[in-house]
């Protein structure tokens, strides 16, 4: 505790951020609680100015849709999406250690930097303790506030998305895939539902959502795989059993034999052009075999393409 003690007194200065974003100098006075925190081992001491975390809001400190609706929000979008436990995610009035500041390796320069670090401390698993602080008034007059009600909150869910592929890309993904074998459940044996009977058109709309989920969830094993080789994130044991699983070889066979099936479907497709001496077709029976067919060759380039790619960016940390 000594040790990290005076690791908190050299790190104070450098380490706690007094940010007051609607700007009153009062703020500063409570920073003693904040110091106390640190002094009782925590790397991080983040600062609350909302009611259900403690902290109180003066008259006219906070507009409405900031107070109400894009905080709350965000900070619950904060806790589901990250694992954070804290109640009021922009606030800027916090304190944290200098061996914390290193670790966390920020990169974020504008607004963002506040829910980065909030963001990247809970991946790192650091323990947060919580303040309750009261907001004043913005005091200044030189010029307007900074803040943007609609540009910022696109700013910051921007960044939860560029931070979190698996909302931006794998569970979007995965919906699309599910709808798209829904589609193809009812729509290869010609199920009839009302007066719609679903046959080649459920077909071409089952393997869009298909193709695009697919896509996602490639995308979304792209980008993690990238944040664990450059060290962005900790390492996830998840992700390094699915790596283990799903490495280049097993990628690569899994790829080949979707491409045999396609192609399979695809041959069937035109031996049923040659019975007709390469007439007109019945499209409604035809169709059922090109579409899956082209589907299944389109997603078995996909994996192989994606095997190789996933192996590439995941060679520096090996």
């Amino acid at each position: 505790m000594a040790r990290q003690r005076g690791t908190v007194e050299s790190g104070v200065l450098l380490g706690l951020l007094v940010l007051a974003v609607e700007g009153h100098a009062d703020e500063a006075a409570e920073a003693v609680k904040f110091v106390e925190k640190l002094r009782e081992g925590y790397p991080l001491v983040q600062g609350c100015r909302l009611e259900p975390g403690g902290g109180r809001v003066m008259p006219g400190a906070m507009p409405f849709l900031h107070r109400r609706w894009g905080n709350p929000m965000f900070s619950r979008m904060a806790r589901s999406w990250f694992g954070t436990s804290v109640t009021d995610v922009y606030c800027g009035f916090r304190g944290f250690t200098k061996e914390l500041w290193l670790r966390l390796g920020q990169r974020a320069g504008g607004m963002e930097f506040a829910t980065e670090m909030i963001i990247q401390a809970a991946r790192h698993g650091v323990e947060v303790a919580e303040v309750p602080v009261t907001l004043h008034p913005d005091g200044r007059v030189a010029h307007a506030p900074h803040l943007r009600t609609f540009r910022d909150g696109w700013r910051t869910l921007r960044f939860f998305l560029m931070y979190s592929p698996r909302w931006l890309f794998l569970v979007p993904g995965a919906v699309s895939v599910m709808l798209g074998l829904i589609g193809y459940a009812l729509a290869l044996p010609g199920v009839t539902i009302g007066d719609a009977t679903l046959g080649a058109h459920t077909l071409l709309f089952a393997s869009l959502a298909l193709l695009c989920g697919y896509q996602a969830i490639v995308f979304a094993i792209f980008t993690k795989t990238l944040a664990l080789s450059e060290h962005l994130v900790p390492q996830d044991p998840r992700w390094l059993r699915f790596f283990n699983l799903i490495n280049l070889e097993r990628g690569l066979l899994l790829g080949a034999a979707a491409l045999v099936a396609g192609l399979v479907l695809l041959g069937l497709a035109v031996d049923q052009w040659a019975g007709v001496h390469f007439g007109r077709l019945d499209y409604a029976s035809t169709m059922r075999l090109v579409i899956p067919g082209a589907t299944l060759t389109a997603l078995a380039v996909q994996t192989i393409l994606s095997s190789f790619f996933v192996s590439i960016l995941g060679t520096r940390g090996d």
